[in-house]
């Protein structure tokens, strides 16, 4: 079950826009779907979708995710009260570059953390928000059955606030951390719409200005003009990192002076040397 809940003060006194034709972004989230206990929101935003009752800008929010997922299938803990779960609808009037929102839902997450006091925090390849090696949120964006015509994206955060430990079979794959961790006291409630204020920011920014998205992103990471090793599937391209076009991808520069364009879709993962 879940209910529809008011926007919070916030957001009551912002004015709903359409971004340009493509109405790339809202700029409120008008209605606030809150659930208890569901398998992600991710299915949830999904299920509306398919039953007809979805609109642009609508939010699902999770109390606790018992299938919460991340990149490539894998699993995001999602403990009750303790983090932002939460799934933005999007219905443009055109299909969207999925790299853009990625890379917008990045940088909001990020924004939002820092506005919060947490300096320490950037970017891991390709959206992963961490302090130092210690991934704090996730973001997965999907489509499914994409109709040119009707198209449609569900943007997904996952945002560890008030977790103090964590499983260990998740702490063997890599480190985890949280806000509350770093000596962050804010609410959970609070924190989630701090990052929907900078969500839509970024949503309109990508709408507009994809080219500061993207050198936003390459400064998040701290990549530009670093040596780094890219996979491309069987592939592994070393160089100076250049350049990020949302459009036409890495642009790097080889240890014998050659320069290549590196279509985004193909990459695996970006490493500094």
């Amino acid at each position: 079950m879940y209910r529809v809940a008011p926007i919070s003060a916030a957001f009551a006194t912002a004015k709903a826009a359409e971004i340009g034709a493509t109405r790339y972004s809202c700029r409120v989230f008008e209605r606030q779907f809150r659930h208890g206990t569901v398998d992600s929101t991710n299915e949830r935003a999904f299920a509306a979708l398919a039953a007809g009752t979805a609109r642009h800008g609508d939010v699902h929010v999770a109390h606790e995710q018992m299938a919460g997922r991340g990149r490539r299938g894998r699993a995001w803990v999602s403990p009750p009260g303790e983090g932002v779960y939460l799934s933005v609808i999007l219905m443009p009037a055109a299909p969207l570059a999925p790299v853009a929102l990625t890379t917008a839902a990045g940088l909001a997450v990020l924004d939002a953390v820092r506005a919060l006091g947490l300096s320490g925090a950037g970017l891991d390849w390709p959206n992963d928000v961490v302090v130092g090696s210690d991934k704090l949120a996730g973001i997965l964006v999907e489509t499914r059955g994409l109709d040119p015509l009707r198209p449609h994206y569900v943007v997904g955060v996952g945002l560890n606030v008030a977790q103090r430990s964590f499983p260990a079979d998740l702490t063997r794959e890599r480190g985890v951390t949280s806000l509350a961790l770093h000596g962050l006291t804010a609410s959970v409630r609070s924190t989630q719409d701090l990052l929907l204020a900078r969500l839509a920011d970024r949503l309109e920014l990508a709408g507009v200005d994809s080219r500061r998205l993207a050198d936003d992103y390459l400064a998040a990471c701290g990549l530009r003009h670093r040596r780094v090793r890219v996979a491309m599937g069987a592939e592994i391209v070393e160089g100076e990192l250049l350049e990020l076009s949302l459009e036409e991808g890495l642009t790097v520069r080889e240890q014998g002076g050659t320069t290549r364009r590196l279509a985004l879709e193909f990459v695996r993962s970006v490493q500094p040397l």
